[in-house]
């Protein structure tokens, strides 16, 4: 029900856009939103068990080709999952990080993408069921 109702863009969430370059930020620092600003998280949850085999800093992998775009918000496969990336990617990233830096998936207050050039920025992303 809360994907169907597009939860994540609630609390002034990041709204999409049609194109993948459509969603790069313009300026970052205002436009993302944490899953706190949200209102919190309230989708899938990945069971801790299967969670500790594929996800988390220790489990970096690339995304390699452009997500695909569904429901206005960039789309990618890992781990046995489909995420969709809730938060407008930053202005400073090369237009073709999905391809070439390493990401991960962890878990705070809901889940977040990390890229470990850029440790100190976190992406909002919700799977997708």
């Amino acid at each position: 029900m809360w994907q169907q109702q597009r939860g994540w863009s609630q609390g002034g969430g990041f709204q999409g856009r049609g194109s993948w370059q459509q969603n790069r930020a313009r300026h970052w620092q205002t436009e993302h939103r944490t899953w706190s600003q949200r209102g919190g998280y309230g989708g899938y949850y990945i069971p801790q068990q299967r969670f500790s085999l594929y996800f988390g800093r220790q489990h970096f992998f690339r995304i390699r080709s452009s997500p695909v775009m569904y429901l206005g918000y960039p789309r990618f496969d890992y781990g046995g999952y489909s995420f969709l990336i809730v938060d407008p990617w930053p202005e400073y990233w090369a237009d073709n990080w999905y391809a070439t830096d390493d990401v991960y998936v962890a878990y705070d207050d809901g889940y977040y993408l990390y890229n470990r050039r850029y440790p100190d920025v976190r992406l909002a992303i919700t799977v997708v069921v």
